[in-house]
């Protein structure tokens, strides 16, 4: 079998091209390793086509490449920039409100294309957030691989003083972590690198029991990451890019140092904390042995005006300079502005290398570590910590020292030690090369990233074939039927001609809905009372404020976003509290975008009036619906049950005018009175007789489901607005 894989890195700063890799903290390992993820997995013969989505940007802040909207690496390959939350650049952090309108934008891409994905993999919580949700909607297979974790970041951003007020504001911890559990029960394999994610990293989630783990480090790429003496070895020679590579690897390093032919102590990562630089720089420092026999370089991110960075690379990069000046470094360590990641990083680490340096990773708990399966790779010898990733690398490899890499004289023993045993240096030289092409290449990756799918896909309950996903289903069906429920379908726990109804919808492949008034709580015991209303995929309740899809009452968290737009709930409820004739209505009728009141008898249109007046008075903003002379609902601007039409109109990418929708009372004007195909039933309210002007409205002359399925053979029969939507014959 051969795979469409979709791989999910929203945050944006992406591109194939000259990767700009440390650009920022959100550009670290996990845009490299998505990014050789997607070319191991093009090259995989079981892999038809994979796409990496992320967002896309049109800032003049970053590079124009990042507005491109499709990317292509070869010709199984591509980079697909989707757009949600409008297209300047932000923070991964701040994107979790704008994640179901990405969500949302996948579905209408995946209509555009009309090729299903086998498998949706998802990389880092948000990344997940996308993926788990579109395996919803289509019954695909999930991967989920975590990068980073947010109860390990809140529990280090705690250890640092943060307060968890200002942790939840800046990173949207809480929701970041909630959906990290939901993703470790949902995902069909939760991929790591190491033994330590799974027995460290996701130590305190409730879910880790859950999951199923499985191990699959990253590899490197060997054409680009080779053994640092193979630029003597006879008939190779470098490419015009590389030998420029080198040419300004050198220059760049070599112009801090006073004595550049010594051997070289190397630190490549972002400019972060937590790659603990500070350490190095302080080991070093402290030893003036070390500083008689090595230089130190230090390759922290990439910079042009520090006061122009982030606070917290501001603060590191501040910090590195400042221990530099204090112990006097001048001369003896470098601290250079760039690197390439694809033609420099390669060239460091050999350059070192061959000054038979040494390449330190200082990260305490790292997941993983792949600088050190890079340098590995390049034949430089490494000194990381006995925790985390590096712990089970250097395990294999063979190809370092273990120290506690948070007590710098620690680090400069070790150090000091492999450089200056030259026979050791060549043993754990030697080890690394080898490991790297053995255990730690992205063609092995690959290979059992597909055994892995193989296991998931060819199994006894191997995925549904296309079409039997509800997503599918509503995507591939030709006409939507929404329908209010009390007095329209059901009567009390009477329904007759429901049946009927239902079995003619389903033969025809029409996609049946239900709209209504009613709470959820109150809308499942209408399921219950009424079984064959479970046949129903879509339902709207709560006055318009909430779409559900399926008898499983999975909720729509696109129109909750949508919804919420100048929404304020709480000031809408202090406003109205002493406010005449309103009583807040109990506990269980209100919802997050539902506030619900009794009313005293006699309350009306000048009532109603007083009331807008008032939110305009406090630039608040709301819909009113008064039901019955008895209850008084108070929703966003953009909801009720018409507003919800048109959102499932964009998003299911079907014309309003293939909406074919019935009702019988005042609630039901803002879905009959648009460009529908209305359906009116003859036990209908007065308020509704100003619709018989309406030519897109049917009148019915039988009631309840009867007269719907009357008024639905009308518009069939007619064929008004839906012949191209439709079947030739209509069964039934």
């Amino acid at each position: 079998m051969n795979y469409y894989v979709q791989l999910f890195s929203p945050h944006g700063l992406i591109r194939y091209q000259n990767a700009e890799i440390g650009r920022d903290k959100d550009t670290g390992g996990q845009v490299k390793y998505v990014l050789e993820l997607l070319e191991a997995l093009s090259a995989d013969p079981k892999i038809r086509k994979v796409d990496l989505f992320t967002r896309k940007i049109v800032d003049k802040r970053v590079s124009p490449d990042y507005g491109q909207d499709i990317e292509v690496v070869n010709e199984k390959a591509r980079i697909v920039r989707i757009p949600c939350g409008g297209l300047q650049y932000r923070e991964k952090e701040q994107l979790w409100n704008y994640l179901d309108e990405f969500v949302d934008q996948m579905i209408r891409f995946t209509e555009t294309r009309n090729d299903r994905p086998d498998v949706v993999h998802g990389h880092y919580a948000d990344g997940n957030y996308i993926a788990r949700e579109l395996s919803r909607v289509f019954n695909t297979v999930f991967i989920a691989t975590g990068h980073s974790l947010g109860r390990n970041k809140k529990h280090i951003l705690l250890s640092e003083g943060m307060s968890p007020e200002k942790i939840d504001a800046r990173f949207h911890i809480e929701k970041r972590i909630r959906e990290e559990e939901e993703t470790l029960k949902r995902a069909d394999a939760v991929i790591v690198s190491t033994p330590y994610e799974i027995e460290s990293q996701y130590a305190h989630y409730e879910n880790r029991s859950k999951a199923r783990f499985v191990e699959i480090p990253p590899g490197t790429n060997h054409d680009i990451f080779y053994p640092y003496y193979r630029t003597g070895m006879p008939g190779f020679t470098l490419t015009p890019a590389q030998e420029m590579a080198l040419f300004r690897v050198n220059s760049e390093i070599e112009r801090f140092l006073f004595a550049p032919e010594k051997p070289l102590i190397l630190s490549i990562g972002r400019a972060d904390k937590r790659k603990n630089f500070e350490t190095i720089i302080t080991s070093y420092g402290r030893n003036k042995e070390l500083q008689a026999m090595a230089n130190l370089a230090i390759f922290a991110g990439v910079r042009k005006d520090i006061t122009q960075m982030s606070p917290d690379e501001q603060e590191t990069l501040t910090n590195l300079l400042l221990l530099m000046d204090k112990y006097d470094l001048y001369g003896k360590m470098a601290i250079p502005k760039k690197n390439d990641p694809y033609h420099e990083v390669p060239e460091i680490y050999r350059v070192a290398a061959r000054k038979k340096g040494v390449f330190v990773n200082a990260t305490p708990g790292e997941n993983f570590g792949l600088t050190i399966v890079e340098s590995a790779a390049c034949g430089l010898p490494v000194v990381a910590s006995p925790t985390g990733g590096p712990r089970d690398i250097i395990g294999n490899a063979k190809n370092g020292l273990l120290v506690d890499v948070d007590k710098p004289e620690e680090i400069s023993e070790a150090l000091k030690r492999l450089i200056s045993d030259r026979e050791l240096w060549s043993q754990f030289s030697e080890n690394g090369i080898i490991s790297s092409r053995e255990t730690y290449s992205w063609a092995a990756h690959a290979t059992r990233y597909t055994e892995l799918l193989d296991s998931l896909l060819q199994k006894g309950d191997s995925a549904p074939p296309p079409g039997a996903a509800w997503g599918d289903r509503l995507l591939e069906a030709p006409v939507f039927f929404i329908s209010d429920l009390d007095g329209t379908l059901i009567e009390g726990k009477e329904a007759p001609g429901l049946p009927e109804l239902v079995e003619f919808l389903q033969k025809n492949q029409i996609i049946f809905g239900i709209s209504t008034g009613r709470n959820i709580a109150m809308t499942k015991e209408a399921l219950r009372t009424h079984p064959l209303l479970a046949a129903a995929e879509i339902i709207i309740c709560s006055v318009g404020t909430e779409i559900y899809y399926t008898q499983d009452f999975l909720p729509d968290r696109g129109w909750e976003k949508h919804i919420g737009f100048q929404w304020k709930r709480e000031k809408l409820q202090e406003l109205l509290q002493d406010y005449p004739g309103l009583t807040l209505q109990e506990l269980e009728a209100q919802t997050p975008h539902k506030l619900s009141y009794y009313v005293e008898p006699g309350f009306g249109g000048e009532q109603l009036a007083g009331i807008y007046r008032l939110l305009q008075s406090h630039q608040l903003r709301a819909k009113l619906f008064l039901t019955d002379n008895h209850h008084l609902d108070l929703v966003p601007p953009r909801a009720g049950k018409g507003k919800a039409l048109h959102y499932l109109s964009y998003k299911w990418k079907k014309s309003i005018r293939n909406f074919m929708v019935s009702g019988n009372g005042g609630n039901d004007l803002g879905m009959l009175g648009g460009r529908t195909n209305g359906i009116v039933v003859s036990n209908h309210s007065p308020e509704l007789v100003v619709l018989k002007e309406n030519p897109n409205v049917y009148f019915s002359t039988a009631p309840l489901a009867q007269g719907v399925l009357e008024g639905i053979r009308h518009y069939l029969r007619t064929r008004r607005h839906l012949s191209r939507a439709l079947p030739v014959e209509i069964h039934g």
